[in-house]
């Protein structure tokens, strides 16, 4: 194969995979002529690749005959674990966070009512290390659990709330008053509520729709964070703006680790 052939078949993959690209990042299906403006190509050319991605399921069209995302990128969610591709993207972000504060990190997601932490970062101090992954925890007790109320990813309990310490949120009426201050802030805190002389701070991650999809948190001794808050909702804030941009399919920016311990 001459280099010229080659240099030709390296710029038809890079055309076809940024209308694959295209399409799939879009908030609503494109016409053909709204590809071919993005893309820049000639009609032809443009007819002639959305042919072939069609062919491989990359792409189809809907029923006005608009694109959107093909079969196959269904097929392969449908065959893995949906939390498996959050948990890979946001393990780099995780380990930074544990790098930056040394506290236990934490990833969360809600399965029904419930919300199961699906990763784990440990703590670089001997006290506040353990495996919070094998726990259920109440979610009103948590940061992580109270982000999803805060946002509106779960429903508020009604009635009486399960009372773990003196300092638990256990009220629904206080639980919302406590969600609009967290809103306000920009990310939860429990201080002592799921168990006496522990704090966990969690801020929302957004999935492509803007939805919160997940809380990204950490926990460790109250005396350790107590006087960090602002700092560590702020270092947090970063890193979950930057996965959320990740889950919308764009390139993080290095988060300043200036004012983190």
């Amino acid at each position: 194969m001459t280099d010229a052939s080659s240099g030709s078949g390296t710029q038809a993959v890079d055309r076809a995979a940024q209308l694959v690209s295209t399409v799939v990042h879009a908030d609503a299906p494109l016409t053909f002529a709204d590809l071919q403006e993005a893309s820049g190509l000639a009609k032809s050319t443009t007819s002639r690749m959305l042919t072939a991605l069609e062919r491989t399921g990359l792409v189809e069209r809907d029923d006005s005959g608009s694109y959107v995302a093909g079969s196959l990128f269904w097929l392969y969610a449908a065959r893995h674990d949906p939390w498996e591709e959050l948990v890979r993207l946001a393990r780099p972000a995780m380990e930074r966070i544990g790098e930056d504060t040394s506290e236990t990190v934490h990833l969360s997601v809600t399965r029904g009512e419930k919300v199961v932490q699906v990763a784990q970062v440990d703590s670089r101090y001997l006290l506040g290390t353990r495996d919070w992954t094998e726990i259920e925890v109440p979610p009103h007790t948590s940061a992580l659990g109270k982000v999803f109320y805060a946002w509106g990813a779960l429903p508020v309990p009604h009635g009486e709330l399960e009372q773990l310490t003196e300092a638990t949120v256990a009220d629904p009426a206080a639980l919302r008053r406590d969600g609009i201050a967290t809103r306000k802030r920009g990310w939860a805190v429990t201080h002592d509520e799921l168990e006496v002389g522990l704090t966990g701070i969690a801020v929302p991650v957004q999935g492509p729709r803007g939805d919160v999809v997940a809380a990204l948190g950490i926990s460790g001794p109250t005396a350790r964070l107590e006087d960090r808050l602002d700092e560590l909702g702020r270092n947090l804030s970063s890193h979950a703006a930057d996965l959320s941009g990740l889950l919308r399919g764009r390139t993080p920016t290095p988060v300043s680790k200036e004012g983190v311990a």
